[in-house]
Order: C-alpha cells, then structure tokens, then sequence
C-alpha cells in the first residue's frame, strides 16, 4: 500500500495534469511518480554538458582506432605494393603469358584470403597487435 500524500497545484497545472492522465489512459499518481522519479534520477544531476563531453570523447577514442586501423592498412598496402613492384625482376616476353596466369592466381588467392578474414571477423589489424617481433639473437 503506498502512502497518501496531498499537494497543492495551481488550476492551469492541475487542468494539464488531468488533460494528460485522460489521454494516456493513466491515473494522475503514476504521471506524478515518474515526474518525480526523472526529477531524482542522480543522472539528471549530471549536467547534459558533461554527458554530451563524455560522449564525444569516447567518440574521438574510436574514430582514433578507426585512423589507427586504416594508417596501418594503408602502410602495409603500400609496403606490399612497393616490395612487389621494386623487388621483382623484368619478365621477358616470351614468358609474359605465364607470369600474367601467375599473377591472376595469386591475385585471386590474395582476394580470398581477404574475404575469409572478413568472414571470420579476423583482421590483420587484430593479428598486427598480438604479433610481438622476435629478439635479434
């Protein structure tokens, strides 16, 4: 049983607060309660500054991590990219065909490989940060 407690309203407050019970098919005490419940919630003494502050700043940690993740995806692009391009020697023509097959297969393999990661949400990003560089002997 919850305790009786009397109140005093003015007539304009009172004629909404009735007008509001009508049309949401509740009772006055429960409009009341939950108006006092929002009113005492230790959120709300939080200031909507500070969590809007919080908000963004956890915001600007992931959209750190996501630069983060596409620096070390354009990096590593950009070594493979050069390594292959710099360290491989001219091909001659008549082994051209051959190698063009060559590169179309390991092109394919290299695709595959990027959707398997996908599909197993397993990224290289992931992979980069458990990998730990042996010690020089």
């Amino acid at each position: 049983m919850k305790p009786r407690v009397n109140l005093r309203l003015n007539a304009a407050l009172l004629a909404q607060l009735e007008a509001a019970a009508l049309e949401r098919k509740t009772t006055k005490t429960d409009i009341l309660e939950e108006a006092l419940r929002c009113y005492l919630d230790p959120d709300r003494n939080c200031a909507l500054e500070d969590r809007l502050m919080e908000r963004m700043d956890a915001f600007e940690k992931r959209l750190g991590q996501l630069f983060w993740a596409v620096d070390l995806g354009v990096e590593t692009t950009g070594h493979f990219v050069l390594y292959w391009l710099t360290r491989t020697d001219p091909i001659p023509e008549s082994e051209r065909d051959i190698a063009h097959a060559l590169g179309q297969r390991r092109f394919d393999h290299f695709i595959n490989q990027i959707a398997k990661k996908l599909r197993r949400r397993r990224s290289l990003v992931a992979e980069s940060l458990r990998w730990e560089p042996s010690e020089p002997e």
